[in-house]
């Protein structure tokens, strides 16, 4: 397990926390969010663990105290995500409507408006996928896992709001993972702008069996 240690130095705790200015965060939380950013903008692979240390204004050694590899490292930063992308969900769907349709409705509105913010690189989550994909890479699973439970929660949404089978899940999902490659492409007035319009038109189509 990881060691969580507050600085970069040879100080303990205590005095680390009498010398360091009030607004430094500790080296652990410098370098996780340091990672996050760097692999976020410019790719798992193309950053190295001496550039997150040098950002992070901290050391190789201290970054290995509290990751013990890159891997790990990696690793924290896409769970770190996924919650935060599940309490996302949480709190869209339990906006104050209990109605399935009205939720899967609900989340398609929030998430065209994140799919459209200014600093949108496409899902991380999928990006990792993209670019570590060795099955047995622990990133890899991480990412399979996350995109296994999205689907099944689509599925369990549209089978409550009536769906018969898993197309309309699979077809939400779809249109969820190209809404975030297109406004890589395309940018936010490209196709990711009518995410929620379309995903709508394929809610009516699979539930009332019409588009208008």
């Amino acid at each position: 397990m990881a060691t969580r240690n507050s600085g970069d130095g040879a100080l303990g705790d205590k005095e680390a926390a009498v010398c360091a200015p009030a607004s430094k965060r500790p080296a652990r939380d410098r370098i996780f969010e340091t990672a996050r950013e760097l692999f976020y903008q410019h790719g798992i692979r193309a950053v190295g663990v001496e550039t997150i240390a040098s950002e992070a204004d901290a050391t190789k050694m201290t970054l290995y105290r509290n990751f013990p590899s890159k891997d790990e490292l990696v690793v924290e930063v896409l769970r770190e995500q996924e919650r935060e992308y599940w309490a996302w969900w949480e709190s869209v769907t339990a906006c104050g409507c209990s109605d399935p349709r009205s939720q899967l409705e609900a989340l398609f509105d929030a998430f065209e408006t994140k799919a459209c913010n200014a600093d949108i690189h496409g899902c991380p989550l999928s990006n990792a996928a993209i670019e570590l994909h060795e099955e047995s890479h622990p990133a890899q699973v991480v990412s399979v896992n996350y995109k296994k439970e999205l689907h099944r929660r689509l599925a369990d949404l549209a089978h409550r709001a009536g769906s018969k089978d898993d197309d309309l899940a699979d077809a939400l999902m779809l249109l969820m993972e190209g809404a975030y490659i297109s406004r890589v492409t395309l940018g936010p007035a490209g196709p990711a702008r009518a995410v929620a319009r379309s995903a709508r038109a394929l809610i009516r189509f699979h539930l009332d069996g019409c588009l208008s």
